[in-house]
């Protein structure tokens, strides 16, 4: 979605086209702190490392997206490989059943008044992720898989936008793309939105990266207790939010995060 806010004396700033100020919502409100950009940083981050450990420790396989599951379960089916189609249902299970939850419980939770659901899915994570790292090796690595399939879904399902911009924080796809599409309107119109979406989006390519590239380096020295240090980011991105919570946001549960 582009921005659509006008500049100053509703006028649209050089280029013909209309600036959407991710830094500053319509109205003057503020972002909550689940929508912040360190958050998406550290979040993406994980999620690179996360890619990284199941690939070297576990099971040499992605479990951040489901296309490449879908598309091996439709070659199962099309070469008649029923049991190996139901296996692969499994973790697009989990991936659906991580938005499901997530979708449900949101709406639920903040009536508790205690701290937001984005807060308590993080610390979720963390949880999961701790307890994924005492698992002994000769447990099938399904297990990690299918527990990373679900907690990715939530968390891409659950942080939706970065201060009013659409983004996601398990994969980096769609923000190659927009860097790509973007740096064209760049060259077209210089104006300061494209600029500020081409570095909102290369930012998440770069965290996602340095995740991958330090999970890769602990993959090496600390095997499948590597993964701790993912658990390690989402705590930092725990404590941040739960802090916002029960301080400066504390009356403002019902408020909800953009994109949903």
């Amino acid at each position: 979605m582009e921005g659509s806010e006008k500049g100053m004396n509703g006028m649209p700033p050089e280029g013909g086209e209309k600036r959407m100020d991710f830094m500053q919502p319509e109205g003057g409100e503020q972002f909550l702190e689940c929508e912040k950009v360190w958050v998406y940083h550290l979040l993406i981050m994980a999620a690179g490392w996360f890619g990284a450990y199941t690939f070297l420790l576990r099971g040499g396989v992605f479990c951040n997206a489901q296309t490449a599951n879908v598309v091996l379960f439709a070659m199962a089916l099309g070469n008649g490989e029923w049991s190996k189609a139901a296996y692969l249902l499994l973790p697009i299970g989990a991936y659906f059943a991580g938005a499901f939850i997530s979708e449900y419980l949101g709406k639920s939770v903040k009536r508790l008044h205690f701290l937001r659901f984005d807060t308590m899915l993080v610390g979720f994570e963390a949880l999961v992720v701790i307890l994924l790292g005492f698992m002994p090796a000769r447990w099938p690595d399904q297990i990690c898989q299918v527990a990373l399939n679900f907690i990715c879904s939530m968390q891409f399902n659950t942080f939706r936008q970065v201060q009013g911009v659409p983004v996601a924080t398990t994969f980096v796809t769609n923000h190659i793309r927009q860097v790509g599409h973007y740096s064209a309107k760049l060259l077209r119109h210089h104006t300061q939105e494209n600029r500020d979406r081409i570095a909102i989006h290369g930012q998440l390519i770069l965290y996602f990266i340095v995740g991958a590239v330090v999970s890769t380096v602990c993959c090496r020295l600390f095997a499948l207790r590597s993964i701790w240090g993912s658990a390690l980011l989402l705590g930092v991105v725990f404590c941040g939010l739960a802090r916002a919570d029960r301080g400066n946001e504390r009356g403002m549960m019902e408020k909800v995060p953009h994109g949903h």
